[in-house]
């Protein structure tokens, strides 16, 4: 079996199906985490005086993210450097070079480079979304609260 071309760089047919698997997975959860914001986002928000401190805490939360990311981009930067410096650093294996026979440690520093900025903005982006998404759901979860137990237990499980 050779799923786009992985056998060529040695991965057996378990550890394709097993990428294939964890691509197809995450493709899922995508949907069913919009999913469930529709149904979040489709509660009510309370009365006025709920929706004046939601809206407060929704400003607040809004500089500490954008303090958040100001602190960490510099951070990332460094990080980046160090990761694309360390290729030049740490020994090759031989498979490594026999499998990029040209420019071996400039293709190893920009591989570890580009997996670190693939990873590091996944997560930032999932740390904001995440922080959006409960500022969303807490004045609904409160304004809930006044109606029912379960129905603003549902909607803090779903956000």
């Amino acid at each position: 079996m050779n799923i786009f071309g992985l056998a060529r760089h040695g991965l057996n047919d378990f550890e394709q199906l097993a990428i294939i698997f964890v691509l197809v997975t995450a493709v899922i959860s995508l949907i069913y985490a919009w999913f469930l914001r529709g149904i979040v986002m489709k509660k009510d928000k309370g009365d006025a005086e709920m929706q004046r401190v939601w809206n407060a805490i929704r400003i607040g939360a809004d500089s500490y993210l954008g303090r958040q990311l100001k602190t960490i981009l510099p951070m990332i930067g460094l990080l980046m450097a160090v990761l694309f410096l360390s290729a030049y650093v740490v020994p090759l294996y031989p498979e490594t070079i026999a499998e990029f026979p040209n420019n071996t440690n400039l293709v190893i520093a920009v591989g570890r480079t580009v997996a670190f900025i693939v990873g590091a903005s996944f997560s930032l982006i999932v740390g904001q979304l995440g922080m959006r998404m409960a500022i969303q759901a807490n004045v609904r979860v409160a304004s809930a609260s006044r109606r029912s137990f379960n129905e603003a237990l549902s909607i803090a499980y779903y956000s």
